[in-house]
């Protein structure tokens, strides 16, 4: 099995993570599921497993510097050397400027950006040795601002110009380094902005489809495919980009 290559998918309990981790599966590598709470992650390896893929479930605080050296190291050692990395993990803390605390600001720094920064420094040095490396970082459509979100925004526009720096960096190992920006997906965060804004999911669904081009929301396939071109083999020409998955133009 030693040819098969490792990735790295963090935040992958649940949502966009977990569809992305049971995509890679399919595609053929073994999948690391990092998770905060590490027992969250063992049904997507059940899953996995069950579908004849390899899988193991790490917890990690990806803001944390020692939480991701060892679960690196902890994957390296269980499934092998990980060449791919997909930075998911995320958490939301919104609120207008005048209410946010330091707290609120930090806590989402540290998961998204911090968190993205300590997990590719941690996995580069497999990626570089084997000549050969994929890092896709999750960004978002509110990198270009959304009203309650000045943390998760900068955060998300923050990962754009991280990213493209690792393309520029990177690339001479044959390594590339592209962002995602979802739109509007279907997903836990998205259910608790529903009940936020005092709306059913049907309803507030319903209303953000009608502003979608193609009439739908997204699903966290839709995301889970677009990562499975980055970090494909025809995909090692494109480095560098933000790729918007938002069912139509953003700006």
């Amino acid at each position: 099995m030693s040819d098969t290559r490792t990735a790295i998918v963090t935040g992958a309990a649940r949502g966009i993570g977990a569809a992305t981790a049971r995509k890679l599966a399919e595609d053929g590598f073994a999948v690391a599921i990092l998770d905060l709470d590490e027992q969250a992650g063992k049904p997507v390896v059940a899953d996995i497993e069950a579908a004849g893929g390899r899988a193991l479930a790490v917890g990690v605080d990806v803001s944390d510097e020692q939480s991701v050296d060892a679960a690196v190291q902890r994957v390296a050692d269980g499934l092998g050397a990980p060449t791919v990395l997909v930075n998911n993990a995320g958490i939301t803390r919104d609120n207008l400027l005048f209410k946010m605390t330091v707290a609120d600001w930090d806590s989402v720094m540290g998961v998204h950006l911090r968190g993205s920064f300590l997990m590719s420094r941690a996995t580069q040095k497999y990626m570089t040795e084997a000549k050969w490396g994929r890092i896709v970082n999750l960004s978002s459509t509110s990198a270009l601002g959304n009203r309650g979100q000045v943390n998760y925004s900068a955060a998300k526009a923050g990962l754009q110009g991280f990213t493209k720096t690792l393309a520029i960096e990177l690339g001479k190992f044959g390594v590339t380094a592209n962002a995602i920006a979802p739109g509007f997906i279907e997903t836990d965060m998205t259910h608790a902005t529903a009940e936020r804004v005092g709306l059913t999911f049907e309803q507030f669904r319903d209303g953000m489809a009608k502003q979608i081009p193609v009439g739908r929301i997204g699903q966290p396939s839709d995301i889970a495919n677009a990562v499975s071109f980055l970090v494909s083999e025809g995909a090692g020409f494109v480095s560098g980009q933000v790729l918007y998955v938002a069912g139509g133009p953003t700006d």
